[in-house]
């Protein structure tokens, strides 16, 4: 198994390069293709952090940063555990770790800049299923007997529901925890919408780094696609939070967007 250095996604075998960072939405280093193994990054002292976010709740993260470096989360549940946008590491002290807060029971990543090393943490914890959206099966580098397609809308686990909104991928979905936020409702947004820095507003875009945004229509559709759901925050996969009113500052947030690409604030040009 050899890790992208780039996207830090797993590959059953070197390839020239890696589909993902060779998509118009990534990059390929102005070095070329490079890989990794888990023995060169452990020996590099790389380790994986877990801390508490709130209760029932931990965010994970690779230090130093492997690849593409989002903060996973593990959403715990009377019914097993959701292991959310996995990290592009692991080792024998994280399973150990993500082991004592209880058993894994999904593995999900709301896109594939975000598969990480997914079947090896699968692996490591047992062999839960790793559900991948229908729409981004194309997109795995390193096919398993665990991977699950799914498509629309999923319970994955009771009070843990996927949707597919599309958007920055076609199969880019976020994961709605009813149980967080004291019972207010947790979205985990991804990329698919993502918080800004400012951490009351949320923004979209079929490429973040490379600056390509989407149109006023998916970005309506987007945002309708969350509105049935109740969820007071929002969390994004780099540590940033909207910690309360996150729904009201979607809407709001979606608002702004689609008036920019429209051309309505044109005169402050």
């Amino acid at each position: 198994m050899l890790i992208c250095q780039t996207c830090a996604v797993e590959h059953a075998e070197a390839v020239a390069v890696c589909a993902i960072c060779a998509d118009e939405r990534q990059w390929v280093p102005a070095t070329g293709q490079a890989w990794t193994t888990l023995n060169e990054l452990a020996a590099a002292g790389h380790r994986v952090g877990v801390r508490e976010l709130e209760p029932d709740l931990y965010g994970i993260t690779a230090e130093p940063k492997v690849g593409i470096g989002q903060q996973a989360h593990l959403v715990r549940t009377p019914a097993g555990n959701l292991l959310w946008d996995p990290v592009g590491y692991l080792d024998e002290d994280a399973v150990r770790e993500v082991g004592r807060l209880g058993t894994v029971a999904a593995i999900v990543a709301s896109h594939p800049h975000m598969f990480g090393v997914q079947v090896e943490w699968s692996r490591a914890l047992g062999d839960p299923p790793i559900f991948v959206s229908e729409a981004d099966l194309s997109w795995v580098a390193r096919p398993d007997p665990a991977i699950r397609p799914w498509a629309g809308k999923l319970d994955v686990l009771p009070g843990l529901t996927l949707v597919q909104l599309g958007g920055h991928f076609p199969g880019s979905a976020v994961a709605h925890w009813a149980a967080g936020a004291g019972g207010n409702g947790v979205l985990f947004g991804g990329d698919t919408i993502q918080s800004n820095p400012d951490r009351a507003t949320v923004t979209f875009m079929r490429s973040y780094p490379n600056r390509i945004p989407l149109s006023a229509a998916v970005v309506d559709r987007l945002t309708r696609g969350v509105e049935g759901l109740a969820f007071d925050r929002l969390y994004d996969n780099f540590g940033r939070t909207i910690d309360t009113d996150a729904r009201a500052a979607v809407r709001r947030s979606a608002d702004r967007y689609i008036g920019w690409v429209r051309g309505d604030f044109d005169h402050l040009t």
